[in-house]
């Protein structure tokens, strides 16, 4: 079974009129005025139409929504950040579930730990935490939901001094497709908590999320940019500082564009400790030599955590690849390098995160996220504005990625993108993992109402 198929009754004007007035966010559909930019994404190269878009507040709304679509034979999908490059969040002639009105967030900071609304972004958590000198992480786009990134492991820049966001994942509400209300925690519902810590928004709506918090009072971290030619030196700095980078320190390096078109290669370090230890932990980078720019040093948690905000502003059109990497041999950087000289688009870039450290600590059956022991995480993405140019980008990117095959091995599923299949979703877990995860959702959705995902299909009874 792929995915709950039901003839498609249509509501009448009267139906929408009831819904609509029992849930206070409303409802918006194709007659309203709030209708194209409501259905709109992050990424510009989704173009979907829903039936309606319902702007849930409270866990009612949300089972009353869902009640509704199944009612009326509606595909559901579920948004919160809308962030997601493979366009998720949306459906053709279905229903929304919009969960953005559901963003509170509460922290004590005493026990460490905070609750947050299904439809909260990274930004509205961060500062939030950050009140209290806490934080947990987050992904390195402040305007990403915090759901949809937990729900797929959630890479970010204190993961390695503190695992991923699914890692810190301690509890959580699920409305499931009869409309009831689940929680789920460590000793309740513990095979749940288990299949949300890495296995997506395949199991019911998550409302609410509970973390566990860590003190972090300020970051040393930034951009240090390099003239394109370094490249393949930079690279091997790269490699050669992660090789032996203590735990506090994550970073990514960047090929990508200046705004005005030059060419560059970026390290994005991340120190989650001291300025002095942090300022020791980069110098291997710094060693590179003469930078066009160093803007690494002391800053706010919250203020790097939006740092790259600027460059992914919703609109473009997006096209994302991605594998886990065993290592960066001499012959992957080559590839990463020719690859990102050929970029048809000045907005595109191509990026390697270091895993390791806390991540890689994590037994490897304690969450669904697979492939602890990944050393890094590649990703090309195509970025482009005319959409006349979809062709020549989308090629670009699929043969960097193609390239990058015998340097790879599995896949993270937050970053699979438009046109990956089952076999790339099972990537993602591997036999073992999916297996598992196919019998929960059998447990939890076995006719998969909640397809619009990357789907687990449920297991045979």
């Amino acid at each position: 079974m792929t995915a709950s198929v039901q003839s498609v009754d249509l509501p009448r004007s009267s139906d929408w009129t009831v819904l609509a007035a029992n849930v206070p966010g409303g409802v918006i559909t194709s007659q309203d005025a709030r209708y194209e930019e409501a259905r709109k994404l992050w990424n510009g190269m989704i173009d979907r139409h829903p039936a309606a878009i319902v702007r849930c507040t409270s866990v009612d709304d949300v089972a009353m929504a869902i009640g509704f679509a199944r009612q009326h034979g509606f595909e559901i999908a579920v948004r919160a950040g809308g962030h997601n490059a493979a366009g998720l969040a949306t459906v053709d002639d279905g229903l929304v579930i919009d969960l953005r009105g559901m963003n509170q967030v509460a922290v004590d900071p005493e026990r460490r730990i905070a609750r947050a609304g299904g439809g909260t972004i990274w930004k509205e958590f961060d500062v939030a935490t950050q009140e209290h000198g806490l934080a947990t992480t987050g992904g390195v786009i402040s305007m990403t939901g915090i759901g949809g990134l937990t729900l797929g492991g959630g890479l970010g820049h204190l993961m390695r001094a503190h695992g991923l966001s699914c890692d810190n994942l301690i509890g959580a509400q699920v409305v499931l497709a009869d409309g009831s209300v689940v929680t789920t925690s460590e000793t309740e519902r513990p095979e749940l908590l288990w299949g949300l810590r890495g296995g997506g928004g395949n199991f019911g709506v998550v409302t609410e999320l509970q973390y566990r918090l860590h003190p972090v009072d300020g970051m040393y971290g930034g951009l240090l940019l390099y003239p394109r030619a370094r490249g393949v030196e930079a690279l091997q700095t790269y490699r050669a500082v992660t090789a032996s980078a203590p735990d506090e320190l994550s970073t990514f390096i960047a090929f990508l564009s200046t705004p005005e078109g030059a060419p560059i290669v970026a390290f994005i370090p991340a120190y989650a400790g001291d300025a002095a230890a942090g300022e020791a932990a980069v110098a291997g980078y710094r060693a590179l030599g003469e930078p066009i720019a160093d803007m690494v040093g002391p800053m706010p948690y919250v203020a790097l955590q939006q740092m790259l905000d600027e460059g992914f502003q919703p609109g473009p059109h997006v096209y994302w690849r991605s594998h886990f990497l065993t290592g960066l041999p001499d012959a992957a950087i080559d590839v990463i390098v020719a690859g990102a000289n050929a970029a048809p688009s000045p907005l595109s870039s191509v990026l390697v995160e270091h895993l390791g450290g806390a991540v890689a600590r994590v037994g490897k059956d304690e969450t669904a996220f697979d492939h602890r022991d990944a050393e890094y995480n590649f990703a090309v993405i195509a970025v482009w504005t005319d959409p006349a140019e979809a062709d020549v980008n989308i090629a670009w990117a699929r043969g960097v990625w193609e390239a990058m095959h015998p340097y790879a091995r599995g896949v993270y599923v937050n970053y699979l993108g438009v046109g990956d299949g089952v076999d790339r979703v099972r990537a993602a877990y591997g036999p073992e993992k999916y297996a598992r995860l196919a019998a929960l959702k059998r447990e939890y959705d076995p006719e998969n109402v909640f397809h619009r995902n990357q789907n687990i299909v449920p297991a045979k009874a």
